[in-house]
């Protein structure tokens, strides 16, 4: 329980339905839409695409999304991977002759085919009940009536400025400049591209006048996609991945998302006892973040599009954890292992949300760095993602960028299950950090029984390539502990991630839900 006499929040607690995410208003569509008679999946559209334009530096139409499905009545979890691909031209080898060691970030090269809007007209087919029309009308509202910009929004926005090229600015800026808290932000001309997708289905983004804005813009850019690239777009139902800490089950997407990496993390932090540790205490942040270097550097040689990864049942078998924890020094940390990020700024939302059926839906949704490659279509300002980056140009590697192939993604969406049973659905936003804030949420849980706003709120770090992020959450004796053991401690600019969760409680039949406080949003049931 926390300490009232303390800033915080309280868990939320409801009986018919929830919706956890990081701007108020969607959580509260989202609600609406489970009061008029609509199901997980239609509120989860619904308020993942109007955190497009209550976030836009965060995702929106022009990004991918992975999702994770629990049915009414049963315990089996869908997955739908929602990631596009590079377009068919894209060649390594040219990227090469220009110089390129690693794939650009702010170039039509950067830009795969959006994938996201094949996954929710897919999505709204198979298992919503109120109808595509229905979700995305609350977001073509707000597109054209606006909404004021957040707080932690507005931050961003101003950190992510200078990555605005061409029509970008004319699309994101208000008037030339960042908008500030409180400003109405309004996105007229994609409320025209969503009233076409509510009336005409995935075709009104991926072929039809839309298209051709995307491909002539992208062209314009030096891109080489082409129409066929957008019509063939198209989302597809896998398998999910689990493993087991403890005696919960961490249910994950698998790759071409990193999910597989959160399951080694934990495959490896199990051969410790943390629950004996102070939960922010400096060994527990040091076994962490020398697990995290060696989980990241197995993840940055696995895992790529599904069709090229070959070490999958390597990488999350117990002997891979068993050797790996054994190269951990509890007195010492280990040099660097490998490049675990970009030091660019990743961005993503994530909501979840739960009926009065149980049926439950955890979905991620991003444009990768803030802005995603800082590019707009020029007529409908369709923001391009950058999730080719997440490509390699290494030749030979699994993830080594190529024409229709998915890059590996660091955007993965969870849940846990207990006794056989779906017990809660989660993510952790923040780039990189997902596989390990995935990670230390289960620990956090299930080591140190913190209840689950509790468990999101607590101080967190990241080993981040060569550096440790430390959170001002921790103390000034942890940190000076910690660069004892060798490691080079920062305090990072921005907080690291942030988290939104929905628990089950079956005895009670009372969803309990979490939000970061980290971000604007909150957790709203009813």
């Amino acid at each position: 329980m926390r300490d009232f006499q303390l800033p915080g929040r309280s868990s939320v607690f409801a009986g018919n339905g929830m919706c956890a995410t990081s701007t108020p208003l969607a959580a509260k569509v989202a609600v609406q839409m489970m009061e008029s008679g609509g199901n997980a999946v239609d509120a989860a559209i619904a308020a993942a695409v109007l955190l497009g334009i209550c976030e836009p530096q965060m995702t929106g139409i022009g990004g991918d999304c992975f999702v994770l499905l629990k049915l009414p009545g049963t315990d089996d979890v869908v997955a739908l991977n929602g990631s596009g691909r590079a377009p068919a031209a894209l060649q390594p080898d040219e990227l090469r002759s220009k110089g390129f060691a690693a794939m650009p970030t702010l170039t039509a090269d950067a830009v795969t085919v959006p994938g996201a809007i094949d996954a929710f007209c897919r999505l709204s087919a198979d298992y919503g009940k109120l109808g595509l029309k229905t979700s995305l009308a609350p977001a073509i509202h707000y597109a054209r009536s606006g909404v004021p910009v957040a707080a932690r929004t507005s931050f961003d926005w101003r950190l992510a400025e200078d990555r605005l090229q061409g029509a970008a600015r004319e699309f994101y800026l208000c008037n030339g400049t960042v908008p500030g808290p409180g400003t109405v932000f309004r996105a007229p001309k994609q409320a025209e591209v969503l009233e076409r997708i509510s009336l005409e289905g995935r075709d009104g983004f991926y072929q039809g006048e839309v298209a051709e804005d995307m491909v002539q813009s992208l062209a314009a850019l030096g891109g080489v996609h082409t129409l066929d690239d957008f019509a063939s777009a198209s989302a597809t139902y896998v398998t999910p991945i689990s493993g087991t800490y403890r005696d919960v089950e961490l249910v994950e997407h698998p790759p071409n998302g990193q999910g597989a990496t959160a399951i080694l993390l934990n495959n490896i932090l199990n051969r410790f006892d943390l629950s004996q540790l102070d939960p922010i205490g400096t060994q527990r942040a040091h076994l962490e973040a020398e697990a995290t270097k060696l989980a990241y550097d197995a993840r940055n040689r696995f895992l790529a599009d599904p069709d090229f990864v070959t070490r999958l049942d390597h990488m999350l078998a117990k002997e891979t954890a068993d050797q790996l924890a054994a190269l951990i020094d509890p007195k010492m940390a280990m040099p660097s292992v490998t490049k675990i990020s970009e030091s660019v700024h990743k961005e993503t939302v994530y909501l979840t949300v739960i009926d009065r059926d149980l049926m439950a839906v955890s979905l991620i949704y991003s444009v990768f760095s803030s802005f995603g490659s800082g590019l707009a279509s020029s007529k409908f300002g369709i923001n391009f993602q950058n999730r080719g980056s997440g490509f390699s140009l290494v030749k030979g590697h699994p993830n080594e960028a190529g024409g229709g192939k998915r890059p590996m993604h660091t955007i993965i969406p969870a849940m846990l299950r207990a006794d056989g049973r779906i017990t809660s659905s989660f993510g952790v936003m923040g780039g990189a950090y997902q596989a390990t804030g995935h990670a230390r949420f289960v620990s956090n849980l299930v080591d140190f029984g913190m209840s689950l706003q509790v468990a999101i709120d607590a101080p967190r770090c990241f080993a981040d390539t060569k550096i440790l992020k430390v959170e001002r959450g921790y103390s000034d004796r942890v940190i000076s502990e910690l660069v004892d053991l060798g490691h080079d401690v920062i305090t990072p600019e921005v907080p690291i991630g942030g988290a939104q969760a929905i628990f089950i409680n079956y005895e009670t039949g009372v969803l309990q839900g979490a939000s970061d406080p980290r971000k604007d949003g909150c957790a709203l049931g009813y």
